[in-house]
């Protein structure tokens, strides 16, 4: 696989996610049925990051927050590792207000790629990415589990202020195929958009 570029920027093609990591709402216990700890995962981490995995992909709704604190546990004092957290609409806002929550349990002062995790209300809640993208404190932009359409109404938004989303994340495999029936990797391939497709797995 090759590396997407962003910009001046190489973002590796694979993204190694965090949902099963951290117990409680949405976490993994309530939907991989598994009781993993930040001990139990910790030689994980270390073995991807040995391998050059260093794209790590997590959400404030999984675990409401305890997989992103086990990430910045492990990622605290490193500066070789990426990170990308999501936003969703569901919790409310403000946007800022999520993110800096996010960052807070993370450890970082940015983040690599933030998410708007569903498409409720693209109109609402995509335009609160623009500030956040101006003062760095997001450096790139995506949409997950959002539409052709709400792809590029999300897209139209941003361009209007000089921006533009940067990668699309969809549920994505041999056995469902939406996103290709749909249009949206080719249009993913014609507008340079990195698509990064989610595998379920515990």
């Amino acid at each position: 696989m090759k590396k997407v570029k962003l910009q001046n920027e190489m973002i590796p093609p694979i993204a190694l996610g965090t949902w099963s990591w951290g117990t409680g709402q949405g976490g993994g216990d309530a939907i991989f049925g598994n009781h993993l700890t930040a001990e139990d995962l910790k030689p994980v981490f270390d073995a991807a990051m040995k391998a050059g995995l260093h794209l790590w992909d997590t959400a404030t709704v999984y675990g409401m927050g305890a997989s992103e604190s086990i990430l910045g546990e492990f990622t605290k004092g490193r500066d070789d590792v990426l990170l990308s957290t999501k936003f969703t609409p569901q919790l409310g806002g403000p946007v800022e207000d999520r993110l800096n929550s996010s960052l807070d349990r993370l450890g970082a002062d940015q983040t690599d790629i933030y998410w708007i995790h569903n498409p409720l209300d693209v109109k609402r809640w995509t335009p609160e990415l623009i500030p956040l993208m101006k003062s760095g404190k997001v450096k790139y932009a995506g949409v997950s589990n959002h539409t052709l359409e709400e792809i590029q109404l999300a897209q139209s938004i941003l361009s209007e202020e000089g921006l533009k989303i940067s990668a699309v994340q969809n549920h994505y495999s041999l056995l469902y195929r939406s996103s290709e029936e749909a249009g949206i990797i080719d249009y993913c391939n014609e507008t340079t958009l990195c698509f990064s497709p989610i595998w379920y797995c515990s």
